[in-house]
């Protein structure tokens, strides 16, 4: 007999990205504010307080009304996605243990972002009613319900939708929805966004809306000037370090924030039935 096989097995160096959710897709569409110092973040919406034009009173006067100002307040809470590995267990294991960990950390706190918004449009009370699957009818009965609160519908800059993967698997099977003919932002392409704008709304595709993969599933359609989120900076802190007592190499996000909703007749819940697009 000859020698055994003696096979030769090669680790690639270069990690490979677990699937996740690694950035913020929602924080483009609210009021942002940042914070110098404190822990609040008040926002004013003002208006005429849905004041209609007067006449002269019977003694000759024009009565005089005021506007309307209300406050919203977020409160900052502050959040940190930490992560850590011995000196031993970096050497040990494959790929750049270090990089990871660190595009680790903020994804952590991009997915933070993005939850708190999250939560801040499960308050919405306005709905499309019970739950169906996505349709032009849905879309068009989501936009009319805004134009109907008075919403400035041709602000498309500022109209945003974020939907489950299995509401965009209906939509798709809309002509005007998935051809590039009706479609003016195409997703990943033109300003720095993943989203297309159709029906002058801007569309997102979200794998972590409540309800999610089920008969109920919260989608949303909104204007921006609806909801704030506010930040103690424009970008998180990163930081990463190496602790030579304990030989411990670690990463660090940081980040305060908090959301508010401004004006819950800016936003209406499409109540979506996704539960036959899952796996089985």
């Amino acid at each position: 007999m000859g020698n055994p096989v003696v096979p030769v097995v090669q680790y690639r160096e270069e990690y490979i990205a677990s699937f996740e959710q690694d950035y913020s897709l929602l924080k483009i569409g609210t009021v942002r504010e940042t914070l110098i110092k404190g822990n609040q973040a008040t926002f004013l919406v003002a208006g005429s307080g849905g004041a209609s034009a007067v006449t002269r009173g019977s003694n000759g006067q024009i009565p005089y009304k005021t506007t309307s100002n209300t406050q919203y307040t977020a409160t900052l809470v502050e959040r940190h996605a930490p992560f850590e590995m011995t000196g031993f267990d970096i050497f040990a294991n494959q790929g750049d243990q270090k990089r990871i960990m660190m595009k680790a950390s903020q994804a952590v706190l991009h997915r933070d972002i993005d939850q708190t918004i999250i939560d801040v449009l499960d308050t919405a009370t306005q709905t499309t009613g019970t739950a169906v699957t996505a349709s032009l009818d849905l879309v068009a009965k989501a936009r009319t319900i805004l134009g109907n609160n008075e919403v400035d519908l041709t602000q498309e800059d500022k109209i945003f939708a974020v939907i489950t993967p299995a509401f965009e698997a209906y939509m798709l099977q809309v002509k005007e929805f998935g051809s590039a003919d009706y479609v003016e932002i195409k997703p990943f392409t033109g300003p720095p966004r993943r989203m297309r704008r159709w029906a002058g709304v801007n569309w997102m595709v979200h794998p972590n809306l409540t309800g999610g993969a089920s008969s109920s599933e919260s989608c949303y359609m909104w204007h921006s000037d609806a909801l704030g989120h506010a930040a103690n900076v424009a970008e998180m802190q990163v930081d990463a370090g190496y602790e030579r007592k304990q030989q411990v190499s670690w990463t660090n996000a940081t980040l305060y924030h908090g959301a508010v909703m401004l004006q819950n007749t800016g936003v209406v819940k499409m109540v979506h039935d996704g539960s036959a697009y899952v796996a089985s």
